[in-house]
């Protein structure tokens, strides 16, 4: 029998991305109809009944709708638990409805709190995830400092063993709904004079409610949905329409040689056919074909890049 190995290896890297899941203090539902506590649990609940095991769970913002401290503790209460079975570290990210000082002392137990952005970095087993505070108190537009490019290039001056992730809640992307221009990323030609070149490999975000993919200095942008609600982009051109639905969340597997981002949809959904990981093993080797493991780089025990702060592990 001739034997063939599948063109790409298993990952180097596993993370789960989640965006704008918007929960309200007391469990509150947006527009008096959207539970969105409740729908990042059955995003859970179906992500978990999948048996992956993703190295780090990424939010990028909008955590809380109103910035409210009870609603860090609620997603704090659903997602430690899940990540402690998991075995995944939790990045949060700020977004334009959270509030700077609650999002410290609710999700990076620092009581000091402050206003000051919120940027970060976190190294996941070689992978170093960068998290890049783009937002403006006040405000829902988008804009990064010039003593956040510093920052940032300062962290980017030294590559890490197997590349960085930079995860933003503002889209360095255009949108194709009109009305989005009013809270988009602004001035981006200096973020992307800090990107290029580097060994920056994808670009994750959340922000627009709709999952969207496009290159950025040429780096892959991934946006994800959002977890509550999301918008309709079979709106009537020009117009903006949310919807109760459409949920989703996204898988990136990190290759030597690329980053692959996948969109799941929430919600069940009637199956055709079902073939279990013993049966797909099964039906690969009477091909005769394999799936190699992936020769990783090494990793110093100490990476070659700061940490501004302590990071957290759950």
């Amino acid at each position: 029998m001739n034997t063939r190995i599948a063109e790409y290896p298993r990952p180097l890297h596993f993370l789960l991305h989640i965006s704008d899941t918007h929960l309200l203090a007391g469990g509150g539902s947006l527009y008096d109809r959207v539970a969105s506590e409740q729908h990042l649990r059955t995003l859970f609940d179906e992500f978990e009944a999948s048996g992956g095991r993703p190295e780090a769970i990424v939010f990028t913002g909008d955590l809380a709708d109103k910035g409210e401290p009870d609603a860090y503790d609620r997603i704090r209460r659903i997602v430690d638990p899940v990540a402690e079975r998991l075995g995944s570290q939790v990045i949060w990210v700020m977004g334009n409805h959270d509030d700077r000082a609650a999002f410290r002392k609710g999700l990076l137990d620092d009581e000091v709190g402050g206003y000051r952005s919120v940027d970060r970095v976190d190294d996941v087993n070689g992978l170093r995830v960068i998290t890049l505070d783009s937002t403006v108190p006040g405000h829902h537009h988008g804009e990064v400092s010039a003593d956040q490019l510093d920052w940032l290039a300062e962290e980017l001056s030294i590559p890490a063993p197997h590349g960085t992730i930079l995860a933003m809640h503002h889209p360095p992307v255009p949108s194709v709904l009109d009305l989005a221009v009013s809270v988009e990323l602004r001035e981006q030609s200096g973020l992307a004079e800090v990107v290029e070149g580097s060994d920056i490999r994808s670009i994750i975000a959340g922000h627009l409610h709709y999952s969207s993919t496009a290159m950025f200095a040429g780096v892959p942008v991934s946006v994800a949905s959002a977890s509550c609600y999301t918008q309709d982009l079979n709106v009537p051109v020009g117009g903006t329409r949310g919807r109760d639905g459409a949920r989703a969340f996204n898988l990136i597997h990190v290759y030597p040689s690329t980053v692959l981002h996948s969109v799941v949809p929430l919600g069940a959904t009637p199956a055709l056919d079902w073939i279990d990981a013993a049966e797909s093993a099964r039906r690969l080797a009477a091909d005769g074909i394999s799936i190699a493991d992936v020769a990783a780089p090494p990793v110093p025990k100490d990476p070659p890049f700061t940490m501004p702060i302590p990071v957290l592990s759950r």
